[in-house]
Parts: structure tokens; C-alpha cells; sequence
């Protein structure tokens, strides 16, 4: 008969064994960060809270903080639902909790800047106490204030002009893409259904692009995209409403204010949702 302790000792090494099999390193997590998009979207958020999970194991370090910021990149495209946005998030406040990064010129760093965005923009919650990144959560507040007095003056491709301001009494949806961004494309027909289905109760529908206008307007005339498609050469709107990544979605309700946004590319019913707090419902 075998030594209980032997038995015990024998059934740990076992259960173990995978673990060792599987490690996770700096390499694995940057291939599973890689090939996330390539993931079937009912697959994703299991396969992002996995990665979020992975990150977590790693010492402190620079490089963990950077993996954990390219995660939340990732993690705001499309609905990967609350839990996993909530772990990407704290993945992160782990991260710079552990291993803060240096301030340059006093401003936070992009990883307090994304972290503040999901707080503030996904509703997570973080444990970290950080004095940068309550300055990124105050240059939100005050880029939203400004992002709400905004007025722009814009051609649409067949040259009409089109000012925000003059838009007051519909619901008003600006929408920042490129024709080069993937997520940006997946997004447009949900928007596209959207602004089919609601124009008749006042929603327009604005996307804007900083490129070039030959190249936008053979995108669009294959893509069945009816929505206002207004061009932004010089990407001085783009400036005004503080874009530093695309797609990015603005929801003015009919008195001009600010109600929604988003960080990334959204669903239909995110998009929805997003109108809901217009007063535009189903």
C-alpha cells in the first residue's frame, strides 16, 4: 500500500503538468494579442479575459504595462461585455501599480490615459491611486467640455457643405473613420442600418475622414453606405474633438450636448444604446 503523503505529492505533480507544458512568457501573450482580431467574436471576450489573466502572472516591468495597455486597445472593439472590460481594466491598474511610468512634461502617459478612458467612458472600476492618472481623468472632463462646444463647417463628397451647428433639433451622430481601418469598416453597415432605420425621427449621421478625397469617395461608392460622408483634409476637426485613435463616436442629443461616445468600433446595440440617451429609441 502507498504513503498517503506519496499520493498527495504525486496528485499535485499531475495537475501541475499542464501548467508547465503551458507557460506564459512576454512571447506568448504578444501572439495571443496578435491574432485576438482573428478570434470568432463569440470566442473573443473568454479569449481576452485569458490574455488579461496571462499578463497578470508576469513580473513588473515595462513591458507588462505595455501588453496590458495593447490589451485595452484591443478590448474596446466591439461588446466583449462588462466582466472582460473589467479585467482588462484592472490588468492594467495592475500593471502601472506595480511599475509606474514616468511623467513627461507632467502629463500622464498613455497608459493612465487609457486606463482613465475605460473608467470613465466603459464604467470599470480600479483600485489604483495614482495622482496621473486623476490628471487624465480631469483632461477627459475638460476635452469633453470642449469636444461639446465644437462647431465645424465640412463638404460632403459631392461638395455641399454641412456646419454641426445648424443641426440643432435632430439627433446628431459624428462618426471619425478611415477607409485603411478594419474596425472602422466593420462598423459601417451597423451604422448604415441605424441611420436607415431613424432618419425619418431626425437622426443624421455624420462620418468624417482626414484622407484624401479621391480615395474616400471610391471606398464609399462600393460600400452602400448612405449616411453624410464629410472630409477633413487637414484633420483640424479631428483636433477639435481630441481624436488620437479611430473609429471614435460622438452622440449630440437635439439641444447640442455631448451625451454619448465611444473609445473604439461599437455594435448596433451598443450603437443603440448610445442613441437611447438622445431620447431615440427602437
Amino acid at each position: 500500500m502507498r504513503n498517503p503523503g506519496y499520493t498527495f505529492l504525486l496528485t499535485l505533480t499531475l495537475l501541475a503538468t499542464p501548467a508547465l507544458h503551458a507557460q506564459v512568457t512576454e512571447a506568448s501573450i504578444t501572439t495571443q494579442l496578435k491574432g485576438l482580431r482573428s478570434v470568432p467574436t463569440s470566442e473573443r471576450p473568454a479569449a481576452t479575459t485569458k490574455i488579461a489573466t496571462d499578463i497578470r502572472t508576469l513580473p513588473p516591468g515595462p513591458t507588462k504595462v505595455k501588453l496590458a495597455d495593447s490589451l485595452s486597445h484591443l478590448a474596446t472593439e466591439g461588446d466583449p461585455g462588462q466582466e472582460t472590460l473589467q479585467a482588462v481594466a484592472q490588468t492594467l491598474s495592475q500593471a502601472l501599480s506595480d511599475s509606474p511610468v514616468t511623467s513627461k512634461n507632467d502629463e500622464p502617459p498613455m497608459p493612465y490615459m487609457d486606463l482613465a478612458k475605460l473608467v470613465r467612458y466603459e464604467h470599470v472600476t480600479v483600485d489604483l491611486k495614482d495622482p496621473l492618472l486623476n490628471k487624465a481623468d480631469k483632461i477627459l472632463v475638460v476635452n469633453d467640455a470642449e469636444i461639446e462646444k465644437a462647431d465645424f463647417t465640412l463638404q460632403d463628397l459631392h461638395g455641399k457643405k454641412v456646419t454641426l451647428s445648424e443641426l440643432h433639433g435632430k439627433i446628431v451622430l459624428v462618426n471619425f473613420w478611415a477607409t485603411w481601418c478594419p474596425p472602422c469598416r466593420a462598423e459601417m453597415p451597423d451604422l448604415d442600418a441605424i441611420y436607415t432605420h431613424f432618419k425619418s425621427q431626425g437622426l443624421v449621421v455624420l462620418s468624417i475622414s482626414d484622407e484624401d478625397a479621391s480615395k474616400v469617395t471610391s471606398f464609399i461608392a462600393t460600400a452602400a453606405y448612405h449616411p453624410a460622408v464629410l472630409l477633413d483634409p487637414d484633420g483640424k476637426v479631428a483636433k477639435q474633438f481630441h481624436i488620437d485613435g479611430i473609429p471614435k463616436t460622438f452622440v449630440f442629443d437635439r439641444d447640442g450636448k455631448l451625451v454619448a461616445q465611444s473609445i473604439d468600433m461599437r455594435t448596433q446595440h451598443q450603437f443603440l444604446e448610445m442613441l437611447s440617451k438622445a431620447g431615440l429609441h427602437p
